[in-house]
């Protein structure tokens, strides 16, 4: 059978999770394309449901194991359910993992207001390619499972684990280690002799990290530029500072 209706419970529902208060409300996030969905079932999360659009024709037999759980729908059911510009004529829907805050094993991250989705979803990809296993990520940062920051993620967000709390919530769990925050009046990083283990902290786009988790900050270094050039992107700057902060382990 195939779904034609925009009216239908389940694909409503399934649309409504392009907004953070369907995704808050039943617990579920999309994945769109091959490799993402591809990826996602290499993970640990769990897909609730699979969607196939109508003139899809590549083999879908890596999909055996979720036979119960795929559904064909219309190209243009499809369409209302991508947030593509393209739909690539697959995708997932997955549940949101609940977890408790937990003091982190190794280095990590604090995402401390970061705003912008394609932002944290960039952090994330080069956290997970640099061993940054841990994020943190304050209230007021945009949602790292929207569709957009998903996408930029480009499957770090299914080998990551996220943790979402208060500011204070989160300084607690990370009380006791070393606190280096992204700054423009920090250390040079290049020549910033890292800790074994830390939490490095970026701040918001515009603002910056907040007082609140600046005053707990044990160390803070900078990315040196040219006079020219006042500031670098939070992703940018995070993925070089990542890397440096690493260097040692690679």
């Amino acid at each position: 059978m195939i779904l034609t209706s925009k009216n239908n419970p389940l694909i409503k529902e399934t649309a409504s999770l392009k907004e953070k208060k369907g995704r808050k409300e039943h617990a579920l996030f999309l994945v769109e394309g091959v490799k993402m969905v591809s990826e996602c079932l290499r993970s640990n999360f769990e897909i609730d449901r699979v969607f196939i659009a109508e003139s899809y024709q590549e083999d879908v037999s890596w999909l055996c194991g979720l036979s119960d759980k795929v559904t064909r729908v219309s190209d243009d059911v499809f369409r209302f359910l991508s947030d593509e510009k393209t739909p690539q004529g697959i995708s997932a829907r997955v549940k949101i993992p609940t977890k408790t805050l937990e003091k982190p094993q190794g280095k990590c991250l604090l995402l401390d207001g970061v705003a912008d989705p394609g932002n944290v979803g960039a952090i994330i990809r080069t956290a997970n390619a640099a061993g940054y296993n841990e994020i943190y990520l304050t209230k007021t940062c945009a949602d790292p499972y929207s569709p957009k920051s998903v996408r930029a993620s480009m499957s770090g967000v299914f080998f990551t684990k996220l943790y979402f709390g208060e500011r204070a919530e989160i300084l607690s769990v990370l009380q006791g280690m070393p606190i280096v925050v992204a700054d423009m009046d920090g250390e040079n990083v290049f020549a910033f002799c890292s800790p074994k283990t830390f939490a490095l902290v970026i701040g918001n786009e515009a603002n910056g990290v907040s007082d609140e988790a600046f005053s707990k900050a044990t160390h803070t270094v900078k990315i040196p530029m040219q006079a020219t050039q006042e500031s670098l992107n939070a992703a940018v700057s995070a993925g070089i500072i990542m890397y440096v902060l690493a260097k040692d382990e690679f």
